[in-house]
């Protein structure tokens, strides 16, 4: 035998072991499929939140929907448009150039910022069709609330209301559009039918905040509440109940507000009670980290309020400088309140009429935008001092603000305009029709581009 020849049969011979130990090594090596109850690795990266993202209702925790720095319009012109497999409730959330979306045929997408094309796109299961409820004015029911992303993890997090009716937490890879977490979002006891999940979630110290509502039509057994998950899907649920018999929902679509501290500010609507010992409804309360009742606001007029369905619950809380909260709802009143001492019933630092609202205002230092049915109206607001009633829109200018640099951006719900408003004089700067949208749908900002989420998709506006 030749050295050539006896080198060649080492060499095979070496290959041979080396394969047969790498298919005994795969062979005994478990499985590694991620459950769904934690969020397994991503295939890429997580990305940190960038400095143009809007990752959660009207940009902050605070609520406050407000950009600086944003150029203001001359002209508004259609980007792009993407129609979608059903109507949009919930804000489009931005992060990087994915535009995230979810509609009400229980479906996630991820958009391509520049051109509107669909990256992926996630259906969670069968929505809900209206005649499966007892009441109710959105057909089908999917997912309703504004989702909120985690750089933390790299998850949009959604809840998803399915057929036979039930709420559905999920946690969904923003990159791959891979579940990663699911979870029932129900408690324990919950008459579940009734109940809606409308409020835009809050994201804060590792925990998913979701608040509970009712049907349009305030029927069947539901009681506000706020429900907290773990990001990773684990351990149990917190939860706050309001401590009323039945309804003081909490539905307003700009959801909790959360401060610094962690601690959530909600708007809950008209309760059970129209006298005796006020039960937490028609109010502002202030709920820790934990979901447990630290205080409260109510106006004097509380049980007339609930009476008349005339509550605080259809405009979520707004927090402002200086450690104050800003109020209003269908009663007409709009309320200044301190973070730290509520005041209990009647407790206001000031209360006075100012307009019936509905979303969520927008806030830039101490002044408001606030969405009132009659017209987008300007409020400045200051401890110790009236708020100071500025200019109003035309009437259908009703839609939820969000202010970019010095410009209003706001949607006509019935006409399915978006119109540009200068911040300090209100006047006209442009506008452009979009489409018809749910009345409570509010732009998101990302650069020079405004997105608008209708009944049949999104809209991308470049405002220049």
């Amino acid at each position: 035998m030749t050295v050539r020849r006896a080198r060649e049969i080492v060499v095979l011979s070496l290959v041979a072991v080396l394969a047969l130990l790498a298919g005994c090594t795969s062979q005994h090596k478990p499985s590694q499929q991620p459950p769904l109850t934690s969020p397994s690795a991503p295939t890429t990266s997580v990305p940190g939140a960038r400095a143009g993202d809007w990752t959660t209702y009207h940009h902050d925790n605070s609520r406050t929907g407000y950009v600086a720095g944003l150029a203001d319009p001359t002209r508004l012109a259609q980007a792009w448009s993407a129609r979608l497999d059903g109507a949009v409730y919930a804000q489009p959330l931005v992060v990087g150039n994915r535009v995230l979306v979810a509609t009400e045929a229980n479906s996630l997408y991820s958009l391509d910022r520049r051109t509107g094309q669909v990256q992926w796109r996630t259906t969670v299961g069968k929505p809900v069709p209206l005649s499966a409820l007892p009441c109710g004015n959105i057909d089908p029911v999917g997912i309703t609330g504004t989702p909120v992303y985690d750089p933390g993890t790299g998850l949009v997090f959604a809840v998803s209301e399915l057929n036979p009716p039930a709420h559905v937490l999920v946690g969904v890879d923003a990159q791959t559009g891979k579940i990663r977490v699911r979870r029932s979002i129900d408690l324990p006891g919950m008459d579940i039918p009734p109940h809606q999940q409308r409020a835009a979630l809050a994201l804060s110290n590792g925990q998913v905040y979701v608040a509970y509502g009712g049907l349009f039509g305030d029927c069947g057994n539901y009681i506000g509440r706020v429900v907290a998950s773990r990001t990773d899907g684990s351990g149990s649920l917190l939860a706050f109940q309001v401590p009323t018999s039945r309804e003081g929902g909490i539905w307003g679509a700009s959801g909790p507000a959360v401060d610094s501290g962690g601690r959530l500010f909600v708007s809950v609507g008209n309760g059970a009670a129209m006298g005796g010992a006020w039960d937490h409804s028609d109010s502002v309360l202030r709920l820790s980290p934990q979901l447990q009742l630290q205080d409260g606001f109510a106006p004097t007029q509380w049980p007339r309020d609930n009476a008349a369905d005339a509550d605080l619950g259809s405009m979520g809380p707004v927090l402002l400088p200086g450690g104050l909260v800003f109020a209003d709802g269908k009663g007409g009143f709009g309320y200044l309140l301190r973070a730290d001492n509520l005041g209990g019933v009647g407790g206001q630092v000031v209360g006075q009429p100012v307009c019936t609202a509905f979303g969520g205002a927008a806030a830039v230092g101490s002044t408001l935008y606030v969405p009132c049915t009659d017209g987008l109206r300007q409020v400045g607001a200051g401890p110790g001092a009236r708020l100071q009633l500025g200019w109003q829109a035309p009437g259908n200018v009703s839609g939820s603000p969000v202010v970019g640099g010095h410009t209003v951006y706001s949607v006509d719900p019935n006409g399915g305009t978006l119109y540009a408003l200068d911040a300090g004089s209100g006047a006209m700067r442009a506008s452009l029709p979009v489409g018809k949208t749910s009345r409570f749908a509010s732009p998101t900002l990302s650069g020079g581009m405004v997105l608008v989420g209708t009944l049949s998709g999104v809209v991308a506006v470049n405002a220049s």
